[in-house]
């Protein structure tokens, strides 16, 4: 099988997909486990020229409902889940869970009826079971189905009363006592495990929200990264704190590339603006400095760069006291240049009302589009910072021509001469934003 190598760069023949020779229609994309492929195969007498822009899917890190797509293969070492097997059957599935649970209490009830069941047949028990002048070890115990019920009543504490104990059996004595305390045992071990299980609070970061897009714009006159997160429940999240990083990966000096090389983001950790009072939805701020990984990244720059923010916030449930997690991530194309969020929060009579319609909505505002380096050189120079006009809503048609004037006001803080044939370059978002207002 041939492999295909294109602007994907990557080898699908290791990928064990099988695909067509030629196709036709580019729009029919088929999603792979790392690519978007397209589909569709022509006839043997048909040619078909490659797409002209074959755009690759990005493969997130973090989804946006906070799973992280990374599997541990090769994991020669299985021992260790064994070695901390309370964890490891919390971990399972619930299907998993409830099989374990079943099967742990069916065994231990099996195995300690086959035990009573062993005493009777010793002691003959089994061959006097109508003699009235024998005394058994348990009363009422005539096969392995009674040994098996009476097994049942004994670790569960029923007693029915119809079978019971004689002082006459000693051996019956010690094993009655060897299955009670194993029983609590099995008893404190599965109802913990499933008690620990039902009471996680990983379906509490479901009604924790993060806005679907992050923008950027000028803040206290310094360009910012900002993102929204929210709590739907009355119930509050204590101690609530918010953290960012950027996965990127990166070359060294020494030439080691580092793939998801993971580099904090300043989302307030110097001045406690990270430690949240989530009542109602907050917009939380990165400001670009000469710290901020974001320091010499233009509008232009930004539509060329592979990067993803994961946002991480953390508390605990005041219902329960227990830790909750929720995770979202930003790629790039999920960034905004030149945008703001809609405010959510209003005042009625003797109450704040926060509107969730208008959480993911944004609107433009005047950006700069170069850097923020360059912002605070034009800033030490004295110079005004020029901030092009916001042009009125286009449609898609009219962005794939641009005209002219366009393009000089894109790169009006370069202070960059545009030729008359030069092209507008549009960002992921901006594409994206069109997109949702054709919609």
């Amino acid at each position: 099988m041939s492999s295909f190598k294109g602007q994907i760069g990557q080898d699908v023949e290791k990928q064990g997909i099988k695909l067509p020779k030629q196709w036709i229609d580019f729009k029919d994309k088929v999603p792979t486990d790392r690519t978007m492929l397209v589909g569709g195969v022509t006839s043997a007498g048909d040619s078909c020229e490659p797409p002209s822009s074959l755009k690759k899917r990005r493969q997130r890190y973090v989804e946006k409902d906070g799973k992280c797509n990374v599997h541990h293969g090769n994991v020669r070492e299985t021992y260790r889940y064994l070695t901390d097997i309370f964890t490891t059957l919390v971990d399972l599935k619930w299907r998993f869970n409830l099989l374990v649970f079943t099967l742990v209490y069916t065994t231990t009830w099996v195995f300690f009826g086959l035990i009573w069941w062993l005493i009777a047949y010793i002691r003959g028990d089994l061959d006097h079971a109508d003699d009235d002048e024998w005394t058994p070890c348990v009363n009422n115990l005539n096969g392995f189905v009674s040994a098996f019920l009476f097994s049942i009543e004994t670790e569960t504490t029923i007693g029915y009363g119809y079978r019971v104990i004689t002082d006459k059996c000693p051996e019956g004595i010690i094993l009655l006592l060897v299955q009670a305390i194993l029983g609590s045992i099995v008893n404190a071990f599965m109802v913990g495990c499933m008690f620990v299980k039902i009471s996680q609070p990983k379906k509490r970061a479901e009604t924790l929200m993060f806005s679907h897009k992050a923008v950027i714009s000028m803040r206290d006159s310094k360009l910012c990264l900002m993102f929204r997160v929210g709590d739907l429940r009355n119930s509050h999240i204590v101690e609530a704190s918010i953290r960012a990083k950027l996965i990127r990966s990166k070359h060294t000096k020494e030439g080691e590339f580092i793939p998801l090389n993971q580099m904090d983001i300043n989302v307030g950790f110097d001045t406690g603006d990270d430690r949240l009072f989530l009542v109602s939805p907050l917009i939380i701020s990165h400001e670009f400095n000469e710290s901020s990984p974001f320091w010499e990244i233009s509008q232009e720059q930004l539509a060329r760069e592979e990067f993803e923010i994961v946002v991480i916030l953390e508390g605990m449930v005041e219902a329960t006291g227990m830790t909750c997690q929720a995770r979202s991530s930003y790629l790039e194309s999920e960034v905004m240049w030149g945008e703001r969020f809609t405010p959510v929060l209003s005042l009625e009579e003797g109450f704040y009302e926060v509107d969730y319609d208008t959480f993911h909505q944004t609107y433009p505002t005047p950006t700069p589009t170069c850097s923020a380096r360059e912002l605070a050189e034009l800033a030490k120079k004295g110079e005004a910072i020029p901030i092009a006009p916001l042009s009125p809503p286009t449609t898609v048609e009219e962005r794939s021509h641009p005209s002219t004037e366009q393009d000089k006001d894109s790169s009006a803080c370069a202070g960059e001469e545009v030729d008359e044939g030069d092209e507008e370059t549009i960002s992921n978002g901006d594409v994206s934003r069109e997109e949702t207002k054709l919609e």
